[in-house]
């Protein structure tokens, strides 16, 4: 195995969280040091927050302009977290969500092109995964599964109008499209196949060299913001 960041995104209830967990394991498993890393922006947390104080989810504690920045900011630290982490340790990281989910989030919730355009302006620094998988799952299938769960909810509008973000997102033609309506395991098939086939043909990745660059151009500023990242992160 040779690429060095793997990222699986898709609306929710495609099994990004799931898939995720099973390639880190799965590679680990075969002798690749391989790591999972959450990239979650919080909504989630701050859902449940919103059920203390009589809300019924986060939009409604913190608006859906303050909840949307709220949901950059804590990606964005997450995501700094896991790609200095990698700059310093090497080896494969299995990223649960990147910076395309955030992008897919402002368009499904209706926020003006402004904000996606000073999101990616934040982004910016981040390199590309060498491979992203879009668990691609029917609205109807992803909403069963939501449901199933039960410790959250969304509307059938919304799955509909994230995934169409997704699919137009610029980036869309470089993911690798996977079937998610299929099993656990039948995805897992699916998502190694791709992957045998990539460590076969292409070379060894070395530590993303902005991150590099972001270390050496601001590192105490980089170190307070990785620190906040995973604390944030892990208590989210």
């Amino acid at each position: 195995m040779s690429l060095g960041m793997i990222a699986l995104v898709g609306i929710d209830g495609s099994g990004k969280t799931t898939q995720a967990h099973r390639v880190a394991d799965e590679l680990a498993a075969a002798g690749v040091r391989a790591a999972y890393r959450r990239n979650a922006g919080g909504r989630h947390w701050f859902g449940r927050v919103a059920g203390w104080f009589g809300r019924s989810d986060a939009e409604q504690l913190l608006g859906r302009r303050g909840m949307l920045f709220v949901e950059s900011v804590l990606r964005w630290l997450a995501i700094l977290r896991t790609l200095l982490r990698r700059a310093f340790t090497g080896g494969t990281v299995v990223m649960d969500r990147y910076a395309f989910c955030q992008y897919a989030s402002l368009r499904a919730r209706g926020a003006k092109p402004a904000a996606e355009r000073r999101a990616r302006l934040a982004y910016r620094f981040f390199p590309a995964p060498d491979i992203t998988f879009f668990l691609d799952v029917s609205p109807q299938v992803a909403h069963d599964r939501i449901e199933a769960r039960g410790y959250d909810s969304e509307t059938m509008e919304y799955l509909e109008s994230a995934r169409a973000a997704y699919l137009g997102l610029p980036e869309a033609a470089s993911f690798v499209v996977i079937n998610a309506d299929g099993t656990p395991d039948e995805v897992s098939a699916a998502i190694h196949a791709e992957l045998r086939r990539r460590s076969a043909v292409e070379p060894a990745q070395p530590a993303p060299r902005s991150v590099r660059g972001m270390i050496l151009a601001g590192g105490p500023l980089v170190a307070a913001l990785a620190v906040a990242g995973y604390q944030l992160a892990e208590a989210l």
